[in-house]
């Protein structure tokens, strides 16, 4: 087969709703979006588990600190789990998973912008848990029917993960939101200061997203930004006001047509962020490399062992 009919069968085979496989025939563009894509999943897995790791000692309770400690765990084992995905589809490039993990801690590989901001306060580990993941649920959620298969069906293991992640969140925002005047005023300036990230989280307006034409057409992405954007404030919007607080947006509303209508989030921040400019990014950069470099005997420790057996 030509080229041309290869790609022809490529998307009739999507069309009637199979999956891609690694070994399977692809276009070059559908490996680098698909690649593209899971590692900036894994590559956000991995550094998002690092301003919730600051909590680990200093949350409130000892069962606060178990629950945030195991929420790590699992963000990070969804990093492992993701970075072989990406090995296998990235095989005929040349890259490995050791690949991956020197381009991000040499920044110059992309992760979610919502990582690259403080969580100054106990009430940001909420908003992390609660928030974010729910952002990042309602996300994933849409890529179960994507058409990669071995990124579908991992993506099965990580939702009901972070399920389970978004009900701890939500105790610790409800414990606060009912709690003292003081914690109830701390949550809602962390809602405040995340607001804007959580609007960035989804990505930027649709039409300057070049890519997402034909990441839907191929069935790579399901659903727009804007969309996903539009789920989560009809989720989350509601819950806000229900517990008492304020969205950190006095103009926002919903018309007649069930569209949600709110004020630019400050695409140029953004935009800044995405570049490696936001407000922790290069701390954070840091403290992967310091990890990565620390642990790196034991990766040595364990190919030898390896070999040997």
């Amino acid at each position: 087969m030509d080229e041309m009919e290869r790609l022809m069968e490529f998307e009739a085979k999507i069309a009637r709703g199979e999956k891609i496989e690694a070994d399977d025939w692809m276009p070059a563009e559908y490996r680098q979006q698909a690649l593209r894509l899971i590692l900036t999943h894994a590559n956000s897995e991995i550094m998002g588990a690092l301003p919730e790791g600051e909590w680990i000692t200093r949350a409130p309770t000892l069962q606060r600190k178990l629950a945030v400690l195991a929420k790590v765990q699992d963000e990070v084992g969804h990093a492992q789990l993701l970075y072989r995905v990406a090995e296998d589809l990235a095989a005929p490039l040349g890259k490995t998973r050791e690949d991956f993990l020197a381009d991000l801690i040499a920044g110059k590989a992309k992760f979610h912008n919502v990582f690259s901001y403080p969580a100054p306060t106990w009430a940001d580990v909420g908003v992390i848990a609660f928030f974010v993941d729910g952002a990042a649920l309602i996300t994933q959620s849409a890529l179960l029917e994507t058409s990669y298969g071995p990124y579908a069906r991992i993506l099965k293991r990580i939702c009901s993960e972070e399920a389970v992640h978004l009900k701890h969140g939500e105790d610790i925002v409800l414990t606060l939101a009912g709690g003292t005047p003081a914690q109830k005023a701390m949550l809602q300036d962390a809602l405040n200061r995340w607001w804007r990230p959580l609007l960035h989280f989804f990505g930027p307006p649709d039409q300057d997203s070049p890519n997402l034409e034909k990441a839907r057409r191929w069935k790579i992405r399901i659903k727009s930004n804007e969309e996903l954007r539009q789920q989560f404030l009809n989720r989350y919007v509601p819950k806000i006001w229900g517990m008492g607080l304020q969205v950190p947006d006095p103009h926002i509303y919903k018309d007649d047509q069930g569209v949600w209508h709110y004020s630019d989030p400050g695409w140029d921040e953004f935009w800044q962020v995405v570049q490696g400019k936001g407000p922790l990014t290069q701390e954070r950069l840091a403290l992967r490399r310091l990890a990565h470099e620390g642990g790196r005997w034991v990766r040595a420790l364990l190919a030898q062992e390896v070999r040997v057996a």
